[in-house]
């Protein structure tokens, strides 16, 4: 991983549309099922300045979620969710990259869905880097309340949503 900071990573980075996973995971039913989807379209770029400075990120076409359930499909796309008419992509803005004590990367973002933003501070493991090629493994819980998406009849969908997001970045 030092190849990441010592100059090596310096340059402009794509994401290898072969490769990205974006899946998240709700708990319903007041835990006693777990609905699962993902997002079929992502793209992404990066770029690392001389300074070790980094900026990029994810764009993810909201309308491309898929739980393998058209009725719940439609309804996670409509305005109590992601409201894909409106607000078409979701956006991971990175605007930092550190070394992490964990061993892998301490980022800093911002997730932008449904017409709200939140902070974000992630921890991605490195999967892979070499000098084409780096590959980020990221998990975290947001709380889906604050981006609006407050459906829940009786309480029985829980508030926060884990997000898993694989990444392969190759170099331009």
């Amino acid at each position: 991983m030092a190849e990441l900071f010592d100059g090596g990573a310096k340059g402009n980075w794509v994401l290898d549309v072969n490769g990205p996973r974006a899946e998240f995971a709700v708990r319903h039913f007041w835990g006693a099922i777990t609905v699962r989807g993902r997002f079929e379209q992502v793209q992404g770029e990066g770029t690392m300045a001389e300074d070790g400075s980094v900026n990029g990120g994810l764009t993810i076409e909201a309308a491309s979620l898929t739980t393998k359930n058209p009725g719940r499909d439609r309804h996670l796309r409509s305005a109590e969710f992601f409201d894909v008419v409106n607000h078409p992509s979701v956006f991971v803005r990175v605007t930092g990259v550190a070394r992490a004590h964990s061993g892998g990367l301490a980022i800093t973002a911002t997730l932008e869905a449904a017409g709200r933003s939140q902070p974000l501070r992630l921890t991605a493991r490195v999967l892979e880097v070499s000098p084409n090629a780096i590959t980020l493994a990221v998990t975290t819980v947001v709380d889906r309340t604050a981006f609006g998406m407050t459906w829940s009849p009786l309480g029985m969908a829980s508030s926060s949503a884990t997000l898993d997001v694989v990444t392969r970045f190759v170099r331009c």
